[in-house]
């Protein structure tokens, strides 16, 4: 192996492996924030709650929170796929995005926002899925280097 193919190989562990331990503190930090604030306001949000839609907001804050821990759970899982099988799963990458446009949409005032930002949350949501259905469907990953295409079955996704 060629010195240059060793040094970009060795920079690419220390980035990813920088990029996993920076995930893994966020997460651990948001998770901690998240169940701090869960505790310090249960009782003032709970008492305060006088109509369902009340309860809604604050459900939905609390959903938003969850989504983001979420979100840094699988782009962790990402991380984690890259570093052990040098590839990118398409599929994972779809559900962070679905998850993070689920998140968007919790969050969204219904009353106040226009039916154009609502179409196309929705046009968002169904390519997502229909994208992510698809992939599923074909078993598609796309390897780096020339290692696989679109459409192409590998190993592991013809078991």
């Amino acid at each position: 192996m060629p010195l240059k193919d060793r040094i970009i190989s060795k920079l690419e562990i220390i980035v990813i492996t920088a990029m996993q331990v920076l995930m893994i503190v966020v997460v651990a930090i948001a998770t901690i924030v998240l169940y701090i604030i869960f505790v310090k306001n249960l009782f003032s949000q709970v008492t305060q709650i006088e109509t369902s839609a009340g309860l809604l907001s604050t459900m939905q804050q609390s959903f938003a929170g969850v989504l983001i821990v979420v979100l840094g759970l699988e782009l962790l899982e990402t991380l984690n796929t890259y570093f052990t099988e040098h590839h990118v799963r398409l599929e994972v990458i779809l559900v962070i995005a679905i998850i993070a446009v689920g998140r968007h949409v919790i969050q969204v005032d219904l009353e106040h926002t226009s039916g154009t930002v609502l179409l196309g949350l929705s046009a968002v949501i169904l390519a997502l899925t229909l994208g992510y259905f698809l992939i599923k469907r074909l078993q598609v990953t796309v390897l780096p280097g020339g290692g696989g295409f679109l459409g192409e079955k590998t190993d592991k996704t013809s078991q």
